[in-house]
């Protein structure tokens, strides 16, 4: 018998859901409207500032872990865990939790992942670095194929170890973010 996913260690989940690459696929954006529609519609309540598609798979032309982030901004805390209330109650896991940022995830099962697998990010309205970085990777290819062969290189190294695969690129995204907020100031 599986046992459940809140059963599990992050040593079981990191083997049931490893880091995994795949080329670009243009279903990613199609994806990304699915969720956008479905996130409107179950925030429609709430007061949400923007919805936005983040992270590799918003990015041209690179690979990236074919799981779709979405990036949620609100006004306040309140507003943040009553959409995650929200979203928990119509299937979504809460991944993370900070007061400030929530994250979720929808196609997480106890097999694996699902065909469509999303990550939600809550946030404050104005704590958006991501789309500074999506921005400036669309904009300037060769830097995004530099995040893509740093990605590349990490994959294997860090297949069950999803934090320190995040950790390895921090370097990398905060220069590239500091970089488009200067070219993109006020923005967002």
């Amino acid at each position: 018998m599986t046992k459940d996913l809140q059963d599990m260690t992050l040593e079981e989940l990191w083997e049931l859901f490893p880091i995994f690459l795949v080329e670009p696929n243009a279903k990613w954006h199609q994806q990304y409207e699915e969720i956008e529609h479905s996130l409107a519609e179950l925030l429609s309540d709430c007061p949400v500032e923007r919805i936005s598609h983040i992270g590799s798979t918003a990015v041209d032309g690179i690979w990236a872990k074919g799981i779709v982030d979405v990036m949620v901004e609100l006004p306040s805390q309140s507003a943040l865990q009553r959409a995650a209330e929200k979203l928990e109650r119509s299937g979504f896991t809460i991944m993370s939790s900070d007061g400030e940022r929530i994250s979720l995830n929808l196609g997480y099962t106890k097999d694996g992942f699902a065909e469509k697998v999303y990550h939600v990010h809550l946030r404050l309205a104005g704590d958006n670095d991501e789309l500074y970085f999506r921005d400036y990777l669309n904009a300037h290819p060769h830097a995004a194929k530099e995040y893509e062969a740093l990605k590349l290189r990490l994959w294997k190294r860090f297949e069950h170890n999803r934090n320190a695969y995040t950790e390895a690129k921090t370097e990398f995204i905060r220069a590239v973010t500091t970089k488009a907020r200067a070219e993109y100031a006020g923005r967002y």
